[in-house]
This record gives C-alpha cells, sequence and structure tokens, in this order.
C-alpha cells in the first residue's frame, strides 16, 4: 500500500510540475500585461513602463516563474499584482464559499448515487431500475450550464421559490438563508449521481452474477450476509474508481455554477485575476485547483487498492 501511494503522489507531483508551466506559458501568451490593464487610456508609455518595472513585469520569463516556484516549495503563492497582498489571502477569502459548496455536494451525491446503484444493480431489468437508468441517461446528457438556465427559469423566476443568483451574498449569509446552496448543489450534484450510481449499478450485475456469489446461494449462506460482505466490497470498486472522475467533475462543475449564479467563489477569483492578467494570483488558484482534484483522485484509488488489492487502479 505504501509503494503504491508513493507511486501515485509521484506521478501526481509530475503532473502539478507540468500543470504549473502550462499555466504559466498560457498566462503569458494572453494579450497586454497587469501594467497595460491598470493603466487608462490616456496613459504615456513611459508610465506603463514605470509601473512595469515597479511591478517587475520587466524581468525575464523564466527568471519569475523560478522564483514563483521557489516560493511554491514554502508556502508562498506569491503576490497578487493587483491588490498588493499575498495570493494565500486572496485564496483564503474565495475558498471558503467553494469549498462549502464542494462539501454539501459530495456529501449529497455519494449516499444517493450509492444507493440509487444497489437498488437498481439488485433488480436488474425491473420498472425501478428501468426509470433510474432513463433518468440518470437523460440528466447526464443535460450540460450543467443549461441545467443551471432551466432551473433559475423554473423555480426562480416563474415560481419564486428559491434564490436565482448570490449577489450581494457572503458566507456568512449560508447561515441565515441556506437555501441559497439549494439551486448550485443540485446542478453539481445532478450529473454526479448519474456517473456514480451507473458504475454502482455495473457493479452490483457483475458481482451478482459472479460464480461464487450463486454457489454461495446454493450452500444457504444468509442474503444479508451475502451482500453486506461479498457482494457490497467487491461490487464497490467501480464506484471507488468513478469517484477519481467524480472529484475532477465535482471541482469543474462548482466552478461553472459559480459563473452562472455568481458565487464569488475561486471562480469568480480567477476569472478576475486573468482579465486584471494578475499571473501570479491565476498560478496559485490553478495550483490549488489541480492539488484538491489530483489528492481526491489519490484517495479514490488507495481505498479501491485497500478493497482489492489485486486490482490494478489504471490512470
Amino acid at each position: 500500500m505504501r509503494g503504491y501511494a508513493a507511486q501515485r503522489l509521484a506521478v501526481g507531483a509530475v503532473q502539478l510540475v507540468l500543470l504549473a508551466v502550462l499555466v504559466f506559458l498560457l498566462t503569458s501568451l494572453l494579450p497586454g500585461d497587469a501594467a497595460d490593464v491598470r493603466n487608462n487610456e490616456d496613459a504615456t508609455p513611459e508610465q506603463v513602463a514605470a509601473l512595469r518595472e515597479q511591478l517587475q513585469l520587466d524581468r525575464p520569463a523564466l527568471e519569475r516563474f523560478t522564483d514563483w516556484a521557489q516560493g511554491v516549495l514554502t508556502g508562498d503563492l506569491g503576490t497578487s499584482l493587483v491588490s498588493g497582498g499575498p495570493v494565500l489571502d486572496v485564496l483564503t477569502e474565495s475558498a471558503r464559499i467553494t469549498l462549502v459548496l464542494a462539501a454539501v455536494t459530495f456529501a449529497v451525491v455519494v449516499p444517493l448515487a450509492v444507493l440509487l446503484g444497489i437498488v437498481s444493480g439488485l433488480r436488474e431489468g425491473g420498472r425501478l431500475d428501468r426509470v433510474v437508468t432513463s433518468v440518470t441517461l437523460a440528466l447526464n446528457a443535460v450540460p450543467d450550464f443549461v441545467l443551471a438556465l432551466l432551473l433559475v427559469a423554473g423555480l426562480s423566476l416563474r415560481l419564486g421559490l428559491l434564490p436565482a443568483t448570490w449577489v450581494g451574498v457572503g458566507a456568512a449569509d449560508l447561515i441565515v438563508e441556506p437555501a441559497l446552496l439549494v439551486l448550485p448543489v443540485t446542478v453539481v450534484a445532478a450529473r454526479l449521481i448519474c456517473l456514480l450510481s451507473r458504475q454502482v449499478r455495473a457493479g452490483m450485475v457483475t458481482v451478482l452474477e459472479a460464480d461464487y456469489v450463486i454457489q454461495a446461494r446454493r450452500l444457504g449462506v444468509p442474503r444479508r450476509t451475502l451482500l453486506l460482505r461479498h457482494v457490497l466490497p467487491n461490487a464497490a470498486v467501480p464506484g471507488i474508481q468513478e469517484l477519481a472522475r467524480v472529484g475532477d467533475n465535482l471541482v469543474g462543475g462548482v466552478l461553472i455554477v459559480e459563473a452562472v449564479f455568481a458565487i464569488p467563489g475561486v471562480a469568480t477569483a480567477l476569472v478576475g485575476a486573468v482579465e486584471a492578467r494578475d499571473v501570479p494570483t491565476v498560478q496559485g488558484l490553478a495550483l490549488v485547483v489541480a492539488v484538491a482534484a489530483l489528492l481526491f483522485s489519490l484517495a479514490a484509488d488507495l481505498v479501491c487498492h485497500r478493497l482489492v488489492p489485486r486490482t490494478e487502479v489504471l490512470r
């Protein structure tokens, strides 16, 4: 287990290095820089050049990237070119709502998806199985932003049941008005439940048809014991493997709904940093998002490897 975890961590470290280089290169290709954005149209070339020198943007790109990378190794994500404060402060302020949204979504997705997958697998071909399969396939075909717009139009604008936007809302307001989470969580959870429940169902169907399960039934092993001790641990493997993809989709889905519902989270901060050409902030936020996705994937792989050690999880 330790060797496998070390191997996955090594692969993740290489991926993070490549991602950091890619983000820096892409942000460098953006037209203009922070000095151009912060100066108005009446600014003279001398003023722009002076601000560029003040922000140290006149230094070679490789030198700026090396300094940033060295800071990351010590926990310093750099200094924002807009606020002048640490990027870590921008991350801390924006990540609170994103973490709440992601945590609530995950808490909703896992039990519902596992329950639907188990029930459908136990009743393969039945009415409930057909209904669950049809609904999950239909929801999986709808893009997140389309589902968000449909829910806003129906439940918020037409019926007035739920808030349509987070404009003027902060993290503290969630305690007073938790209904703000309903639509964003529903949008993100819909696709994730579809993905995870289908894998759990497939695992249940495969294991229930396995020879050792059929033999155990012939020997009179109680159904409850058979399901809990033999079927579910092995049937859970495809679902746990799918959790790695769920983690990626969870991060991406949260960022999408933040843009749709004007949620002041990481996505909003990232878009603002790109518009301001605030390269250190873009790099820091992108790196943290990537680390979160990789850790989620690693945790899913380790749990899967623990349940079925012979299973090789390929990435």
